[in-house]
């Protein structure tokens, strides 16, 4: 799924992002990243992403290699990847429905496969009773799992979630922390960053990794994971 070797990121004004990352993750993994502000999560998940590549180092996600990838394969790597971040991004005026859809039109889905997959992602996270229902009238929680719905809708073999408990009551939090980790159960590697260590501190299986200027440390929890 991602392997990374000797992996640094230092962006062009000389701040080093990352430093030497080496790192196996295989499908079906949850991983918990957490530092603090600065640390370098957010850089990591770029390179995930292909927003940024390696300074040095070889990254591999899903079989393609970072530094080489060129723009179709990137296209093609982003149809499995599902975002989420902690601003929703959601777009105001269209309904719940409609913000999970648009979310793969940018991605080239057909357009009868995008309402299918729309409508069952939105089951998922359970607000098939709100799909016609402006997002304007969601409350937080209910717009951060239209966030997520439109993260999962793709069918992505990867979620990455960037703070996505953010401005959430502990109650909301952890619900949406749970249903998360829950997508592990379809073989579907689940990547969250958070500085909420308390959502994760009792959490007994998956790879714990730590940012700390640009440097990782990785404790991996769980008979599975061994």
């Amino acid at each position: 799924m991602i392997e990374a070797k000797n992996v640094s990121l230092v962006y062009e004004n000389g701040t080093v992002a990352l430093r030497d990352v080496n790192l196996h993750i295989e499908p079906g993994e949850i991983v918990y990243i957490t530092g603090p502000s600065g640390s370098g999560k957010t850089s990591f998940l770029k390179l995930l992403m292909g927003i940024e590549y390696p300074t040095t180092g070889r990254l591999k996600v899903m079989k393609q290699t970072m530094s080489k990838i060129n723009a179709s394969n990137i296209r093609r790597l982003r149809q499995n990847i599902g975002p989420v971040f902690q601003e929703f991004k959601l777009i105001r005026g269209r309904t719940a429905l409609e913000n999970v859809m648009l979310g793969m039109r940018f991605l080239g889905f057909p357009p009868k496969k995008m309402h299918e997959y729309a409508v069952e992602a939105l089951k998922n996270v359970g607000l098939e009773h709100k799909i016609s229902s402006l997002v304007d009238n969601l409350s937080w929680g209910e717009s951060q799992r239209v966030a997520i719905a439109r993260a999962i809708a793709r069918r992505p073999s990867l979620i990455i979630a960037d703070e996505p408990t953010g401005n959430l009551d502990i109650d909301n939090a952890m619900n949406i922390m749970d249903l998360l980790v829950s997508f592990r159960d379809q073989n579907t590697t689940v990547i969250i960053t958070t500085h909420a260590t308390h959502l994760i501190e009792g959490r007994e299986e998956g790879t714990f990794i730590r940012i700390d200027n640009g440097n990782l440390s990785i404790e991996r929890k769980g008979e599975a994971l061994v």
